[in-house]
C-alpha cells in the first residue's frame, strides 16, 4: 500500500519542513490538488509551487487536475515536475476528448490517471483502463478537505479491482477523500492500493506515527 498525503492539509508556512518530513517516514507519494474555481468551488495552488517544491525531494507528484479543459496544461504541468497527470473524466465533454488527453500526457511520458467523482459510475472508465496506469475514485465530493467518507465508494474500488483481475490489467487504484484508521481495512480490503490522506497525516500531533499506523 502506498501513502499519499495531501499537500493541501499540510502547514502552508512550511512547506519544505512538511514535504522533507513525510519523504523521511517513508511516503512514496504527494497528492497535489489544482483547483481552479470552476470545475470545483475552490481554488488551491498551481504551476509556480509544483515547480518550487520539485525542487525538495525526489518523492512522485501524484498531481491531481481539478480544472476544466485539463488538455490545456498538461505540458506545463509535466514540465513543473508532475510525475502522475490526473484529470477528472467529468472534466471533459467527450470520450474523444478524454483519449486526446490521455495520449497527450503519455507524449510527455508521464503517468495517466482518471478520477470518478462520487456521483460518477466506475463503469464509465472501461473503456480507457487499458491505457491507464492509475484510476482515482473520490470518496468525498472533491474542493474541499475533512468530508466525511462516502461509503458507496467501496463498491466501485471492487468493480475495479475484479476487471483489473479478469482483464490483466495493470492500473493502480486510488481513493480520495475521508480515509482514516476506521475505514482504512475495508478500503484496501475493497480492492485500493494507493491512499490519499490529508488531514489524518497532516493533521496528527506525531506525523510518523500515523502513517505507519495508517500503512499497518
Amino acid at each position: 500500500m502506498i501513502i499519499s498525503p495531501s499537500l493541501l492539509a499540510c502547514d502552508f508556512n512550511n512547506l519544505e519542513r512538511e514535504i522533507k518530513k513525510i519523504y523521511a517516514y517513508g511516503c512514496e507519494y504527494l497528492h497535489l490538488d489544482i483547483m481552479d474555481g470552476v470545475f470545483v468551488k475552490n481554488i488551491s495552488f498551481g504551476l509556480p509551487v509544483i515547480s518550487s517544491i520539485r525542487k525538495i525531494c525526489g518523492i512522485v507528484f501524484d498531481v491531481h487536475l481539478m480544472i476544466v479543459e485539463p488538455s490545456r496544461y498538461i505540458r506545463e504541468f509535466a514540465e513543473a515536475g508532475a510525475d502522475i497527470i490526473n484529470f477528472h473524466v467529468e472534466a471533459c465533454k467527450s470520450d474523444r476528448e478524454i483519449l486526446e488527453t490521455i495520449n497527450l500526457i503519455k507524449k510527455y511520458n508521464k503517468k495517466c490517471a482518471l478520477t470518478i467523482k462520487p456521483a460518477t459510475s466506475a463503469e464509465i472508465l472501461a473503456p480507457f483502463l487499458d491505457k491507464l496506469d492509475m484510476v482515482l475514485v473520490m470518496s468525498v465530493e472533491p474542493g474541499f478537505g475533512g468530508q466525511k467518507f462516502i461509503e458507496g465508494a467501496l463498491d466501485k474500488l471492487k468493480y475495479l479491482s475484479e476487471l483489473k483481475r479478469v482483464k490483466n490489467y495493470s492500473f493502480d487504484i486510488e481513493i480520495d477523500g475521508g480515509v482514516n484508521l476506521e475505514n482504512i481495512a475495508r478500503i484496501k480490503e475493497s480492492g485500493a492500493n494507493i491512499i490519499v490522506a490529508g488531514s489524518s497525516i497532516f493533521g496528527a500531533d506525531d506525523i510518523k506515527y500515523a502513517i505507519e499506523t495508517l500503512r499497518k
